[in-house]
């Protein structure tokens, strides 16, 4: 960052003197204002519930532009890396600042292919949950773990540390993720092949058996690839945000990550897309396309309590860059699959419908979301809608990690501790029980 031409000068109404704050521009984007000296020059913190008008950190990975609808990573649109290139190379692109060339992605998609087994011993921890338990309850322990399986990589200030378990990190989560969706369904796992593609070789983990072979639909392996891609980092979330206040302290890299997952699992973060395909499903067995209309009238009445999932984002106040893509995906899925005539398929594309022509929708720029479509995509691959979240934790550990090793190696780094507006007793004594 720079130091930007103008200041911001600090003026309050009760005589104290007035304090000028440094001003930073960063390459894109909102200037920022400096109040790391705010508390010792005044004695006063600011008050930003939410951080909804903080920056917590200076970051060269991810560039959000909610009115513009654009998102870039390493300063690539979406769209282009979507479309031109694989998941690994993303990857690759957000832990080291560059697209690879042939060389690079040859062998560091063979370093990511030689980490993908997990440590036998993992099946006999896997046991001890519950059948029926929710995979991102199994993942959250199972990652945490792999700190007890991996001591030679979770000193996170040794950068060799951190660049091996990034890989171990990137490698080992679809064999977990497959790992946990095997266990619930009572079926054995399935190791990973190293002549499939990252994508390719997660699928087959998840829906292959040992009965016979299993062949990898290009068009499903592609679809899965790019939701890889369309999730793969954004900015500073609130999970994002969880692994950096968690890396601060100084743990290692699977706990860190392990807090991520954690947070992600919340429905108003990672669990939208599951919370969209458990309203379509709700809304179907309600009636379905026949009653989107009178649905939809409900969402528009504020005291109905009806809510429309997988519409509209916190960030984007235009169309989601991401949604566009998914969007093509879902249709390219669906056709492949012959499922353009599913009941459920039928009323998310009327909804969609009526949010993209409705002045009420179109107005407050309630468009579809990424969720919307990536939901809808993977309950025709076969995905169940509980391990939704799953997927989106596999995609997201790569930003998590660049956006840990980058906090890691910045020298202003210290570790996160968040003020507060005190609204409580103030101090008072301890009376004798007797007087209580």
């Amino acid at each position: 960052m720079k130091l930007a031409d103008n200041k911001a000068t600090l003026s309050f109404s009760n005589g104290k003197p007035a304090i000028d704050l440094p001003v930073y521009s960063g390459n894109i984007g909102p200037d920022v204002i400096d109040i790391r000296k705010l508390y010792g020059q005044t004695g006063m913190f600011t008050y930003d519930p939410g951080f909804l008008s903080t920056a917590s950190c200076q970051s060269a990975i991810t560039y959000i532009d909610g009115d513009k609808g654009e998102l870039l990573y390493r300063g690539y649109p979406i769209e282009q890396l979507a479309v031109n290139c694989d998941f690994l190379e993303t990857c690759y692109l957000l832990l080291k600042g560059n697209l690879p060339n042939a060389t690079e992605k040859k062998d560091f998609t063979d370093l990511v292919t030689r980490h993908t087994m997990v440590n036998e011993q993992m099946q006999f921890f896997l046991r001890g949950f519950r059948r029926d338990a929710h995979p991102m309850a199994i993942l959250t322990g199972l990652i945490g773990a792999l700190s007890a399986f991996y001591h030679d990589s979770t000193d996170i200030n040794n950068p060799e540390h951190r660049e091996i378990s990034a890989i171990r990190l990137i490698a080992k989560l679809p064999t977990l993720v497959a790992m946990a969706y095997k266990y619930g369904i009572g079926q054995p796992y399935m190791y990973p092949q190293n002549d499939l593609s990252y994508s390719g070789n997660f699928l087959r983990m998840m829906f292959a058996t040992p009965c016979e072979e299993y062949k990898v639909n290009p068009v499903i392996e592609k679809a899965l690839d790019r939701i890889f891609i369309l999730h793969a980092d954004h900015e500073q979330n609130a999970s994002t945000s969880t692994v950096r206040l968690c890396g601060s302290s100084g743990t290692n890299p699977f706990a860190a990550i392990a807090a991520g997952v954690a947070c992600l699992w919340g429905p108003a973060h990672g669990g939208a897309n599951e919370a969209c395909l458990n309203m379509l499903e709700d809304l179907q067995a309600n009636g379905g396309v026949a009653k989107v209309g009178e649905f939809m009238e409900k969402v528009k009445d504020k005291n109905s309590g009806v809510r429309l999932m997988g519409f509209g984002h916190r960030v984007y106040k235009n169309y989601d860059p991401r949604a566009k893509l998914m969007q093509e995906t879902c249709d390219e899925v669906l056709t492949e699959l012959g499922l353009e005539k599913d009941p459920l398929f039928a009323l998310a594309k009327a909804l969609e419908k009526i949010a993209l022509e409705d002045d009420y929708f179109v107005s407050r720029k309630l468009y579809p979301n990424v969720d919307f479509y990536s939901g809808i995509v993977q309950r025709a691959i076969g995905i169940p809608v509980n391990l939704f979240t799953g997927i989106f934790a596999l995609a997201r550990t790569v930003g998590w990690i660049a956006q840990l090793n980058e906090m890691i190696g910045d020298p202003e780094y210290k570790i996160g501790r968040p003020r507060q507006l005190f609204t409580g007793s103030v101090r008072r004594d301890v009376p004798h029980i007797t007087k209580r």
